[in-house]
């Protein structure tokens, strides 16, 4: 039994020798600035609402710290490309009238390193999708929800930059 406890915990050890709660990204490389996404969506506001999540993300995780566009390492740059809500369920009672939603949208992001003058990431297209209960005022209910799509693009595209291999990028 102790050598079956020793053989696991050495293994254990052995496993997790490599991992290293120290972020992957170098040292002179973790400020970012993230100007307002351009939103070329139909839906008003989302493009800012996104650069408010993605600030808020980034500040969230702690890896990087957000500077002005003069003063950072990197800039994220993104658009909104596309935006729609579609109904899901109808309330049989309100004649064809949607009870619930869903409200998708896709996203390009580049990753610029200002420093270096090169771009990291070109134009990486992301998409999210949330689903929303619009009941009788289905524009509220959607601009309500625009800010849960736009936390979930944020974080999608935080997690994407942390895991870039940024060491060669210099």
């Amino acid at each position: 039994m102790k050598k079956l406890l020793a053989a696991s915990a050495l293994a254990l050890a052995m496993g997790c020798s490599s991992y290293s709660w120290r972020p992957s990204v170098p040292e002179d490389m973790r400020t970012v600035a993230v100007p307002t996404f351009r939103n070329e969506s139909g839906i008003a506001g989302l493009g800012s609402e996104t650069t408010r999540q993605m600030l808020r993300e980034f500040q969230r995780e702690g890896t990087f710290s957000v500077r002005p566009a003069g003063e950072a390492a990197l800039e994220v740059q993104g658009v909104i490309k596309a935006a729609k809500s579609i109904g899901l369920d109808y309330d049989r009672a309100a004649y064809l009238r949607n009870s619930e939603r869903r409200l998708a949208a896709t996203a390009e992001v580049s990753l610029v390193d200002k420093r270096g003058g090169r771009v990291l990431v070109d134009s990486r297209v992301y998409e999210a999708e949330i689903t929303f209960l619009s009941n009788d005022d289905e524009l509220t209910a959607e601009r309500d929800a625009s800010g849960r799509l736009a936390g979930e693009l944020a974080r999608q595209i935080v997690d994407d930059i942390l895991d870039l291999d940024m060491k060669g990028a210099q």
